[in-house]
């Protein structure tokens, strides 16, 4: 397989740390440069934690990064905000965005759509880079086709600053595709505590749940007249993501549209 020339950025976060040491250790992969907003001009060997990675620059602006490397792909795990502004500029320098950034809204969505088939360029915009998680996502499309009633319930540790989760939002999207949309709960159900029924989406409910200890997990509940199916996935650790990751660097090379989810491109 031919070498890929990889940015990352959001080097020193939970998920940027396991990607540089993926990227660093996959025999076709080359780390060209990360973008940090806290520094800028020094290596990446002189910030704690990855003195073992060498010749790779740090930049705190995207578009100074892409005009002085040669690259292939950007792999993009900062916040929604900044993540739009490196997607969008990564696609003007027809480098491949890999985002595994939650938050997006749908005009942010449709807007990199644009540009990718203006450009015919590959981006992959991931929820979840779990293989597991795609695969709970799947299920619950499937069963969502005999099941009418569907709750999900979504687990992060407390950092995580959007809600529901951009996985929570996806299943969600994929359920209704299959679901004949259905107000659930008595007709005449009241809130005695606002919010104490999660969001509404498509007359379908979602719990946020946040405490610190959890990593990344999610259940889909349904119920039917005497029984109930519950599929649940867990990540443990952010390690889980990478192999996804992988996937996806090696998927987008090979495409020139535009992939909202990592279902898309698995098997």
């Amino acid at each position: 397989m031919n070498n890929i020339r990889i940015v990352i950025a959001g080097p020193r976060g939970r998920m940027g740390s396991e990607a540089v040491n993926l990227v660093s250790t996959t025999e076709h992969f080359t780390l060209v440069a990360v973008v940090d907003h806290k520094y800028d001009g020094i290596m990446l060997s002189d910030i704690d934690g990855f003195q073992s990675i060498h010749s790779v620059p740090v930049y705190r602006d995207i578009e100074n990064c892409l005009k002085n490397v040669d690259a292939d792909v950007l792999i993009d795990l900062t916040t929604p905000e900044v993540g739009m502004h490196h997607t969008t500029t990564a696609l003007s320098y027809n480098v491949r965005p890999v985002v595994g950034t939650t938050g997006f809204t749908k005009n942010d969505l449709e807007e990199l759509e644009r540009i990718c088939k203006e450009k015919e360029l590959g981006c992959i915009i991931a929820p979840n880079f779990a293989i597991g998680a795609i695969l709970m996502m799947k299920f619950s499309q499937m069963a969502a086709k005999y099941f009418n009633d569907i709750e999900i319930i979504e687990l992060h540790h407390d950092k995580k600053l959007d809600a529901p989760s951009g996985t929570a939002v996806k299943t969600a999207e994929m359920i209704s595709s299959v679901r004949e949309k259905k107000q659930q709960g008595h007709p005449n159900e009241k809130e005695t505590i606002n919010g104490a029924r999660g969001a509404d989406y498509d007359g379908m409910h979602i719990h946020s749940v946040r405490l610190p200890g959890l990593i990344a997990h999610q259940q889909v509940l349904f119920g039917a007249d005497g029984q109930t199916l519950t599929i649940r996935h867990d990540s443990y650790n952010r390690a889980s993501f990478m192999s996804g990751v992988k996937v996806a660097v090696e998927t987008v090379m090979k495409q020139n549209h535009f992939v909202y989810g990592l279902e898309n491109i698995l098997d």
